[in-house]
């Protein structure tokens, strides 16, 4: 069983606020989450392969191929502010 001292080190390792009302609660849940964990390491998973996906993927990117894009003009048209080609935004350094 998770105490709530370990409640307490796991939620400000995680810079979380837990308070009185959470802990016991919070303790349960970990609890039962490190009770799976430990089922799962009984199981005997010597002759199995390491994955990094459940299902093999391959090249899941669509190709990199220019395409027509909206014009400058028009981008430029919705902006409150436009000077010299580009959108005109207040400094946000000053020297």
């Amino acid at each position: 069983m998770v105490s709530h001292d370990d409640v307490n080190y796991v939620a400000k390792l995680a810079r979380l606020k837990v308070d009185s009302t959470e802990l016991d609660r919070f303790a349960g849940q970990l609890s039962s989450i490190l009770g799976h964990v430990d089922k799962i390491s009984e199981l005997d998973l010597a002759d199995v392969t390491p994955t990094s996906h459940v299902i093999k993927l391959s090249n899941v990117f669509r190709e990199d191929a220019p395409r027509p894009s909206v014009e400058r003009d028009e981008a430029l048209a919705n902006g409150p502010d436009v000077e010299r080609g580009a959108f005109k935004v207040p400094p946000i350094l000053e020297a």
